[in-house]
């Protein structure tokens, strides 16, 4: 069997380590990969976003299966041309890949299907959106680009000033390019954030173990929000009770009404859930795995991943097993100074065995590249080093031990991942 998995960073990683599991899978692309990925995949030099050029590849290899991982990919509709040229993929069509791509499309999807989730108003002018704020006088408010902006879309204003350099910054100034053409204004919810990234067929859904991203860039959750500085998993937080109430309120009605929107969503689904005073609502949904979140969870995956996503595909998820460990796993980003502004890249990495790893930890390469035997930085969030345990603070432990010998000039880390 042979896989070509689309992508480039930590998640593709974690997905491919967990493939490789399994004994029937020969080959494995990735395009494009990175430096980590090359050691036990074939990086293949196609852009994710590049469709035609998958496509020529898919049908001009062997390719008996394609894991489509990234959101533009998946917004641009990459699994609805590969699966009509012939080739089964893993992932959302374009039609329900918009429950991540569209803010207001979600937003409205939960109002219309009675979801717990925020109160918000959706603008598409930037003076009526600063009229609203100011007529609502009500802070903290959260102002979402509509569309994909690499985890980064999402601002918090705690005063009229910070909302009218919000709105700037989304609208007018474009920070966010044509995501930011249409805004979601909504209320600022309290509570603790779990993620729970969820299997489903269109019809049945598998929820994952849950799991707690730190989005803040500095400790105590501070500066620029970044596409995730760690995680943990599971969530403590995340009781039985709320598990259930999660599965009767939220995903099985999710998966429900894309269904009865005639979008039926076929692959992982992402809950970013606050756990509110009032009960569980929605933050926001992803029409994929989650990064760095991946990089938590299916190392606690005991059943055969493969499997579990063929099922999604062909309708059989009620019908095929998914089973969790009972251990914890904690995961520490080495980013970038200037991480998520700017940065420099292509300095050497110490710490790394021949294939990119350290022993006792699992190393997840984000933004690497390889030259001649040696590891390289190449993006703004570098590697993941996760850690398992039988308890939270035995796999934070491991996590943060092999995180002081893997190292590289500007590192930049949270010390306080898992902490509160």
């Amino acid at each position: 069997m042979n896989i070509l998995v689309v992508g480039s960073g930590g998640r593709e990683h974690a997905v491919i380590r967990k493939l490789r599991e399994n004994q029937e899978i020969e080959t494995i692309w990735c395009a494009p990969g990175n430096g980590g990925i090359s050691a036990i995949a074939e990086c293949v030099d196609i852009k994710a976003t590049d469709i035609e050029g998958m496509k020529a590849f898919a049908l001009s290899h062997p390719v008996d299966f394609c894991i489509v991982t990234p959101d533009d990919p998946l917004a641009l509709g990459m699994v609805d041309v590969l699966e009509e040229a012939g080739i089964p993929c893993f992932g959302p069509r374009a039609n329900a890949a918009i429950i991540e791509a569209s803010k207001a499309f979600s937003k409205e999807l939960m109002k219309k299907y009675h979801i717990p989730t925020a109160a918000y108003e959706t603008f598409d002018d930037a003076e009526k959106l600063s009229a609203y704020i100011k007529e609502k006088n009500t802070y903290p408010i959260v102002l979402k680009a509509d569309g994909l902006a690499l985890g980064k879309g999402v601002l918090i204003a705690n005063n009229e000033a910070e909302a009218m350099e919000a709105v700037k910054e989304l609208m007018i100034d474009k920070a966010f390019g044509a995501s930011g053409n249409k805004v979601v204004a909504e209320e600022f919810m309290t509570g603790k954030e779990v993620s729970v990234l969820a299997f489903t067929d269109g019809e049945t859904v598998k929820p994952m173990i849950s799991s707690m991203d730190h989005k803040r860039a500095y400790d105590n959750d501070e500066g620029l929000n970044t596409g995730g500085m760690g995680t943990i998993a599971p969530s403590p937080y995340y009781t039985k009770e709320i598990a259930d109430r999660c599965m009767r309120e939220i995903f099985e009605p999710t998966v429900k009404a894309m269904k009865a929107e005639g979008r039926p969503f076929k692959g992982c689904l992402y809950f970013g859930l606050m756990l509110t005073p009032n009960g569980p609502k929605v933050v926001e949904y992803n029409c994929r795995f989650g990064d760095p979140e991946t990089q938590v969870v299916l190392p606690l995956l005991k059943s055969d991943l493969y499997t579990i996503m063929k099922a999604c595909r062909e309708g059989t998820l009620a019908d095929t097993d998914v089973e969790w460990s009972d251990q914890a796993a904690a995961c520490v980003i080495e980013a970038s100074g200037g991480y998520p502004q700017s940065y420099k890249k292509g300095y050497p990495i110490s710490g790394l065995d021949a294939d990119g790893g350290h022993e006792g930890v699992i190393v997840y390469h984000a933004g690497t590249k390889k030259e001649n035997g040696i590891y390289y930085t190449n993006g703004g969030r570098v590697l993941g080093i996760t850690g398992l345990g039988d308890t939270l603070q035995d796999a934070l432990a491991k996590a943060y031990a092999a995180v002081k010998q893997i190292t590289f000039e500007k590192v930049h880390y949270r010390t306080d991942i898992g902490r509160k």
